[in-house]
């Protein structure tokens, strides 16, 4: 028996059907969980089992190219990934919720915030960029190791050459880089990033206008620039660091990474529901 549920949807202003796969999990206030580039939500089974252990319940929508979630996959952009999200809780009448978005995952997360404001609660951005950078910065956003975070799924390199591309990108020193060989979908990889160069990054940089963010950095994340939410978003933003982790966050350090979630959300919950 397979452990997806799934809801299929027709955009607004589309001619054809979405189906997205979903994980559901667990029993009490609703987290969500969304996946980084080109990876798929089964990343985050260690992850989400230890948040459901805390009382939560996990849902984790795979995007468009992953497993059994597929549709349009041509110039797609942000807020087509945020609205399949929007369907599943939709579907399931969650009412407003925690979401976490984890590198790539951040920018879906954000829109769904700005798009659907009625659903997000507050968002959790893990080992996740910006999408900007402070005054004076010489670099161009999304741009540190872009050649190594393609190269990690692209089976065309040996396989030597994957793993010094994910040693290099993902993961700290120290940790082993072979765990994320597999779980690559270039479909995937390539419509997500086609959505994140061609989406002005204005229209989901904040979250929207209100809910509270948590900016959980990894200590040794060699693709993300710190500390650039809070000096834009000010007191919205909460700031956090994961030690002895690199961009891949989960499976570096799940026991750090469900905590700091649990205890944000927690928080968050606790407003929300007047305890």
């Amino acid at each position: 028996m397979s452990l997806y549920k799934s809801v299929t949807y027709q955009p607004s202003g589309k001619l054809v059907s979405v189906t997205i796969q979903y994980l559901d999990q667990g029993a009490g206030p609703v987290i969500v969980m969304l996946p980084s580039l080109a990876r798929s939500g089964r990343d985050y089974d260690d992850v989400a089992s230890r948040i459901i252990a805390k009382g939560y319940r996990v849902i984790r929508p795979e995007p468009r190219g992953i497993r059994g979630s597929h549709g349009p996959m041509e110039k797609l952009s942000i807020h087509d990934f945020a609205g399949d999200v929007a369907a599943v809780l939709d579907q399931e009448k969650t009412g407003p919720v925690v979401v976490v978005g984890h590198a790539w995952g951040s920018q879906p997360a954000r829109m769904l915030a700005a798009d659907r404001a009625e659903l997000v609660l507050a968002v959790v951005m893990a080992a996740a960029s910006a999408g900007k950078l402070l005054p004076g910065a010489d670099e161009k956003p999304y741009s540190r190791l872009r050649a190594e975070i393609d190269g990690a799924g692209d089976t065309s390199l040996s396989k030597d050459e994957r793993l010094a591309c994910l040693q290099k990108a993902f993961f700290a020193p120290g940790h082993d880089p072979g765990v994320w060989l597999d779980g690559w979908f270039q479909e995937a990889h390539e419509a997500q990033s086609y959505a994140r160069i061609n989406t002005p990054i204005d229209e989901y940089f904040s979250a929207g206008n209100s809910v509270p963010i948590l900016d959980l950095q990894a200590e040794y994340d060699a693709v993300v620039i710190p500390k650039i939410m809070k000096p834009y978003l000010g007191d919205r933003v909460t700031e956090g660091v994961i030690l002895n982790a690199g961009h891949s966050l989960a499976p570096e350090q799940p026991q750090a990474m469900c905590d700091a979630i649990c205890e944000f959300s927690g928080q968050i919950y606790s407003k929300h529901l007047g305890n």
